[in-house]
C-alpha cells in the first residue's frame, strides 16, 4: 500500500482549503469546518454532480483491473452483503465514487467497515448516518438540507468520499491527519490506525 498514490482530485481548488460495537455505530463527531467560499462551492458542485454511478473504464487495462477487483471484492463482501444485486450495485458505486474523488477503493471500503460495518441505515451516537457515517450538518453546508438523503447509497458515498478528499487536501496529503479530521479526532491514533488496518484487508493485489 502506497499512500502517495492517492491522486489529486479534479477539483484542485480544494487544495485551498466509529468503530462498530454490537448493533450501533460509534463514529466520531465530524466538525463543521470554516472554509473559503470557493472551497464550499467546489464541494457543493461535486455533491450535485448527477453522473450515473457506473465505473469509468477508459481503456482495456482499466477494464481488466476493474473486473478483477470486482470479482475479488464481491467474494469478500458476500457475507456482509448477501444479496448479489445489492452487492453489485454497492461495489459499482464504491468504485465510481472512490476513483472519482482520487481515493483508493480499498481505503473507502476499509473506512466503511470501521464506520458502519456496511450497514446502510447505521446511525451513530453523534448522529452520523449511513455507510460512511456522514454528519447531517453537511447537507445544509453543501447540499440541499434534506438529511434523509444520507441514507441513499450513492449520496452517502458521494458525501463521504468528497469530504475525505477535501480533508486530505487540507492536510496536504497527510492521510493520518485527514482520517482523524474525518472522524472528529484529529491527532488521536485510534481511528486512523483502525481505518489503515482495515484498508490492508480490502487492499486489492492482482494475481494474489
Amino acid at each position: 500500500m502506497n499512500l502517495v498514490t492517492l491522486v489529486p482530485w479534479t477539483c484542485s481548488v480544494l487544495l485551498a482549503a466509529g468503530l462498530m460495537l454490537g448493533g450501533s455505530a460509534h463514529a466520531g463527531n465530524q466538525k463543521e469546518e470554516a472554509m473559503a467560499d470557493s472551497v464550499r462551492l467546489a464541494l457543493a458542485n461535486a455533491i450535485r454532480d448527477s453522473r450515473p454511478p457506473k465505473p469509468v473504464l477508459r481503456d482495456d487495462a482499466t477494464r481488466v483491473r476493474y473486473q478483477a477487483w470486482f470479482g475479488e471484492m464481491s467474494r469478500r463482501l458476500a457475507k456482509r452483503i448477501p444479496d448479489e444485486q445489492g452487492r453489485t450495485e454497492f461495489l459499482e458505486v464504491a468504485w465510481y465514487e472512490s476513483t472519482r474523488a482520487g481515493l483508493d477503493p480499498g481505503l473507502v471500503l476499509g473506512l466503511i467497515q470501521v464506520e458502519s460495518a456496511y450497514r446502510k441505515y447505521a446511525i451513530s451516537i453523534a448522529g452520523a448516518r449511513g455507510y460512511m457515517q456522514v454528519m447531517p450538518f453537511w447537507t445544509k453546508v453543501i447540499g440541499d438540507a434534506d438529511r434523509r438523503k444520507l441514507f441513499h447509497m450513492q449520496t452517502n458515498l458521494r458525501y463521504g468520499c468528497s469530504i475525505l478528499r477535501m480533508y486530505i487536501d487540507m492536510e496536504q496529503g497527510n492521510l493520518y491527519l485527514a482520517l482523524g479530521r474525518y472522524n472528529g479526532s484529529r491527532g488521536k491514533p485510534q481511528y486512523p490506525n483502525a481505518v489503515l488496518s482495515a484498508w490492508k484487508k480490502w487492499e486489492f493485489k492482482p494475481g494474489v
